[in-house]
């Protein structure tokens, strides 16, 4: 068995505004601060890896944690991408800067998009705004039930969502319908995802299922992904990561219900025989608490997955690597909205026993100014050209 590199992404933990924030409307976002503010943040394990060691972190109050020496490596990554949306993060991550933002919709899709929807799907439209998709379905829940008609909707994201009742349109129809939208949605019209938004529940009590999926647009190039499976690697995705490069260097995935379930995967997949790369999402943070402001929530699960760390940590080889970042913020306690932020991200590194991985530099690696050095470094790390991805191995 070669080397392994566990990539874990804390869906939207942002460690503070980018160097560009006040021109996406986010100048003073802070994720992590926001989330100290609550009783129930403990970090003891991601401070040992360097949290809260890293260039211009702020809390909103002292930590006993912060008392803690880092032992790992550790970085502040600004991101480069014209957004602030998972489908950029993770490119970008992988190794693929994106320049140009991806369409977005603040006055809803135009009438020539949803015609094409309406003829091909068979079903009208209710909503066409950008909304709270725990508030749409209950202000157009009653409609869609009554008349079937699907309840369409955006964000300040690049998305396209279509939320239905599982009793009105099954699962797999509500699929099937995402996947034709996703073929209308290309060109200057080309979204970052068609999101599934099931839900169930009667009138003035509709709630999403877990059963959303997500349907992402093709990287335009080859990312670290397409690289690593090229060269005979592994590239295992677990949660929605397949979902964001649609399938794109994937050789094979398995989709999760939230974070616990992502993070014994994780720990399950340790226990395997892989050579490459294990690539994680743990989407909690940003669907559950970030969108919906829940400072505790947020921080809940934050502790949670640092109570896990030393198991995932204790389940490393000599030659492995585990990797955390981000992919951008939605801090819970801004209040100008309740979309991404724009943000700095973590990046934390270790191998066995909290310790910088074999043959790694360890220690703090500074400001960076891309988070596409993930992707080269992990490159490096397994060994393999890291010449078709943007940035530098930072390891």
């Amino acid at each position: 068995m070669g080397r392994r590199v566990v990539l874990i992404v804390m869906d939207s933990f942002g460690i503070g505004d980018g160097p560009d924030a006040a021109a996406f409307g986010d100048e003073g976002s802070n994720t992590l601060s926001s989330c100290t503010e609550s009783e129930y943040f403990h970090a003891d394990n991601l401070a040992k890896m360097g949290l809260f060691a890293i260039d211009g972190i702020k809390t909103a109050r002292r930590l006993p944690e912060q008392d803690i020496k880092p032992v790992g490596t550790y970085a502040r990554l600004a991101e480069r991408s014209m957004g602030k949306d998972t489908t950029i993060g993770h490119w970008e991550i992988a190794g693929l800067v994106s320049p140009d933002p991806l369409p977005t919709y603040p006055d809803g899709f135009p009438d020539d998009v949803i015609k094409k929807f309406e003829e091909e799907t068979g079903r009208g439209i209710l909503c066409n705004l950008p909304y709270s998709g725990t508030k749409v379905i209950n202000d157009y829940g009653d409609e869609h039930v009554r008349t079937g008609k699907l309840i369409v909707y955006t964000s300040a994201d690049s998305v396209f969502q279509i939320a239905a009742h599982e009793d009105v349109v099954p699962c797999e129809e509500l699929y099937d319908i995402c996947r034709k939208a996703r073929k209308i949605l290309t060109g200057r019209h080309g979204v970052g995802r068609v999101i599934a938004r099931p839900f169930e529940g009667t009138s003035g009590n509709y709630v999403r299922t877990p059963r959303r999926h997500d349907f992402s647009l093709v990287p335009p190039r080859d990312t670290m992904l397409n690289i690593l499976s090229k060269a005979g690697r592994d590239v295992i995705g677990i949660g929605k990561i397949n979902d964001i490069f649609a399938g794109s260097g994937i050789t094979e995935y398995t989709y999760t219900s939230g974070n616990e379930e992502g993070i014994e995967k994780t720990i399950e997949y340790l226990g395997k025989d892989f050579d490459g790369l294990l690539f994680v999402n743990l989407v909690d943070y940003d669907m559950l608490y970030g969108h919906r402001r829940d400072k505790d929530g947020y921080a809940k699960a934050v502790a949670y997955f640092d109570a896990k760390l030393p198991e995932i940590v204790g389940l490393l080889k000599e030659d492995d690597i585990l990797m955390i970042t981000a992919d951008h913020g939605c801090d819970p306690g801004f209040l100008n909205t309740t979309d991404h932020t724009r943000e700095c991200v973590p990046f934390l590194s270790c191998g066995r026993g909290f310790m910088p991985a074999a043959g790694t530099k360890g220690g703090n690696l500074g400001k960076r100014t891309t988070f596409a050095d993930i992707a080269a470094s992990v490159l490096a790390f397994l060994g393999v050209d890291t010449a078709g991805v943007e940035g530098e191995n930072i390891l």
